[in-house]
């Protein structure tokens, strides 16, 4: 009887183990953009279920619980997840994706919103790897935006920097200048006091020429 309880025991926790492995395997090959897919919901789910399936996912695979080298991640993913989603603009961004892949896909194969396919498990497949694929390529465009900004705010601050050196230096030689005044003046003195010894020599010299 014991033995049956061990074996009952041991096959409990394979099992707990496979479902864990599982499940981080499943969250670490899912698109990182989008949370939907992360916590295994749909567009236009309530927030409850967003709460609810958190829990019980990241209990499932919480760290503690596993020695699975991924779970760390996988965990984190989770919590980013949840947190998108429970933020109503970026829920609306994203929202908006999930429209305009659906839309494309829809378009791209001719179909109507009546068609019997429509929400079929091929569509569905197709329509998240079109929301995958505009997810990256929103991140691209994001990316190169805040890359241009950056290139911006430094020849901004670039120019301010120069234009405070500028500023520095003119303000160093009006110092400049003003600080030796008094010896600008003193050797100005100094100058026409010797130009006029210098005259007053050359009068008196042609003075005795002529005398």
């Amino acid at each position: 009887m014991a033995n049956d309880i061990d074996i009952d025991a041991l096959l409990s926790r394979e099992s707990a183990k496979l479902s864990r492995d599982r499940e981080i395997s499943r969250i670490m090959a899912t698109h990182p953009l989008d949370s939907y897919a992360m916590l295994d919901l749909v567009p236009g789910c309530p927030a409850g279920d967003i709460k609810a399936q958190y829990r019980r996912k990241s209990l499932l695979i919480h760290p503690d619980k596993t020695d699975n080298p991924e779970a760390p991640t996988a965990f984190d993913r989770l919590k980013k997840a949840q947190d998108e989603l429970l933020d109503d603009k970026k829920r609306e961004a994203l929202d908006s994706v999930f429209s305009d892949a659906r839309r494309v896909v829809m378009r791209n194969k001719g179909w109507g919103i009546d068609h019997p396919d429509v929400d079929g498990e091929e569509f569905v497949k197709e329509w998240r790897g079109m929301v995958g694929k505009m997810l990256e390529e929103d991140k691209v465009r994001r990316e190169r935006l805040a890359k241009a900004q950056m290139q911006a705010e430094g020849r901004e601050r670039e120019r301010v920097e120069k234009e405070a050196e500028e500023r520095k230096r003119k303000r160093d030689m009006e110092k400049k200048w003003e600080d030796t005044r008094d010896e600008r003046i003193s050797n100005w003195r100094d100058f026409k006091k010797g130009a006029g010894q210098q005259h007053q020599k050359k009068k008196k010299a042609k003075t005795n020429v002529l005398g």
